[in-house]
């Protein structure tokens, strides 16, 4: 490691974490690894200098390390990024030493329903951070301007890893919400799946206005009730993810929505949905509550099979009239 620079390592060599490990590498203030969960995908990314089926024509650079010995990617590391699928986190978790600075990037909730934050410091994670906003990988790691957020109670925390991502192309905020900041990049997937459905379905740019803005309330409910700050719904974790993946090409929630509306497979090429298994979880938080949530509940009976997206269309439109 270069002297005076800060050593860190990106757990997981998806899209998001190839991504982030090309960020930091623009910024130019850290030595990187690269840590991937098998061998054969750590060295194929070695010898072919490109992750070819989330980034492809994105070339990896030669400072960029890779490799799957997990203790080899964290000697060293002054701080590392956890960039799996959310299902993969409490496995990874337990891998890891407790005094390791964390910075959460996934974007979904744990095996019960709870934060990712809140599962990392029930296993003891003291040092932990949550980084989310409209970041999609495909233009994050093509460096593309965009902006982010990192949030967490450290400022001292969240001030190295804003330090560490800022860089001509990406500009990262801080935050003492990471509630808000972590939930907000898991209500959103949801939303995006019905907004893909309505794509699919072609019904037109009024209804998904509608569908987005009738569902920001939904998001908001389940932010005020884990103890969020209000403010955060409507900035770049929230409102401004939530355009970004209702909208976007790149969006795989949205994709998933679509393909659903098409009678074909939301999981196509094996990519992890986060918001449809993140929908049946905030479906039964809302009944077990007393919640009203009937967007996300209608992606949740869609993703279960128990409608079809043009009954889920029907039931929303034909709700009891009632004032905004």
């Amino acid at each position: 490691m270069t002297p005076h620079r800060t050593k860190v390592a990106v757990l997981g060599a998806g899209g998001w974490g190839t991504a982030l490990a090309l960020a930091l590498g623009r910024a130019g203030q850290s030595d990187v690894t690269l840590w991937a969960r098998r061998e054969d995908a750590a060295g194929t990314l070695r010898e072919q200098r490109e992750n070819v089926p989330y980034l492809p024509g994105v070339t990896l650079p030669p400072e960029l390390q890779i490799t799957a010995d997990l203790d080899a990617a964290l000697e060293g590391a002054a701080l590392a990024l956890v960039v799996t699928p959310s299902v993969g986190v409490p496995d990874l978790l337990s891998r890891l030493p407790q005094d390791l600075p964390l910075v959460l990037c996934a974007k979904g909730l744990g095996p019960g329903g709870e934060r990712l934050g809140e599962l990392a410091a029930t296993q003891g994670f003291g040092q932990l951070a949550v980084l989310s906003g409209p970041n999609h990988a495909e233009e994050i790691g093509r460096g593309l301007p965009a902006a982010t957020v990192i949030a967490s109670q450290d400022e001292a925390l969240a001030r190295q890893a804003q330090s560490l991502l800022q860089s001509s192309s990406l500009r990262p905020y801080t935050s003492d919400d990471p509630v808000g900041v972590e939930l907000g990049g898991v209500l959103k997937n949801v939303l995006a799946v019905a907004a893909g459905m309505g794509d699919g379905l072609g019904l037109g740019d009024n209804a998904k206005a509608s569908l987005l803005t009738r569902g920001l309330p939904e998001m908001g409910r389940y932010l005020a009730w884990s103890g969020a700050q209000p403010d955060t719904l409507y900035g770049l974790s929230g409102l401004g993810d939530l355009m970004a993946t209702a909208n976007s090409r790149h969006s795989r929630n949205r994709a998933a929505g679509e393909a659903l509306a098409q009678g074909g497979h939301p999981e196509q090429g094996g990519k992890v949905v986060e918001g449809l298994r993140t929908a049946r979880l905030l479906h039964d938080w809302a009944n077990a509550h007393g919640h009203d949530l009937p967007i996300i509940h209608a992606v949740s009976r869609v993703a279960a099979g128990e409608w079809t997206p043009q009954q889920a269309v029907g039931a929303l439109m034909e709700r009891e009239a009632r004032p905004e």
